[in-house]
């Protein structure tokens, strides 16, 4: 498969819930529980980190496919807390695009100043 497009995986997304109508719908009220769900995988990727460590995850192919799909269960719930909160591909992309071109001009100066007290 190649690289998917956001717009792609919203759309997997959209034909689960389809598929599962019992699942809460993609509205703004359920938005916190998609996001709680996504802290809750992105631990599931911390634990393999911190279980298995580095090298097994680039050296070991059991390790590596659990935790790309680890991954990848953090993306299906971001996506769908994006989803439930109605955000476009097209304008996650924007903002995307606008902070990496912000975080590209950055110092190094600047962020230490930022976090002074």
């Amino acid at each position: 498969m190649s690289d998917l497009k956001i717009s792609d995986m919203l759309n997997y997304q959209k034909d689960l819930l389809e598929k599962h109508p019992e699942w809460h719908p993609h509205t703004p009220d359920f938005g916190r529980s998609s996001l709680l769900w996504t802290v809750d995988e992105i631990g599931e990727v911390i634990a393999i980190i911190k279980k298995k460590g580095e090298k097994a995850i680039m050296e070991n192919p059991h390790v590596r496919a659990h935790f790309v799909e680890e991954c990848s269960d953090v993306m299906m719930y971001w996506i769908d807390m994006m989803d439930c909160f109605g955000i476009t591909p097209e304008e996650f992309s924007e903002a995307y695009e606008k902070k990496a071109t912000s975080n590209l001009s950055r110092t190094w100066d600047e962020i230490e100043t930022m976090y002074e007290d």
